[in-house]
């Protein structure tokens, strides 16, 4: 039980002393780049969808 105990101390030790957090301007910065990234991301995976599609209705239209 000790062992737990410890682990728990030294965790919340490492929290609040040693881990570097982020100011809220640099939080946001990245938050809006990811957010940007993943719209782009998720658009040029619909637009590879729909041309994969037409072309796959085009070849089954053909045979």
């Amino acid at each position: 039980m000790d062992k737990v105990i410890t682990f728990f101390k030294e965790g919340y030790d490492e929290l609040v002393h040693k881990v570097t957090w982020p100011k809220v301007s640099e939080l946001q910065s990245s938050s809006i780049l990811v957010l940007v990234a993943s719209l782009i991301f998720a658009l040029m995976i619909g637009v590879f969808d729909l041309g994969f599609e037409n072309a796959m209705k085009w070849f089954y239209n053909e045979f």
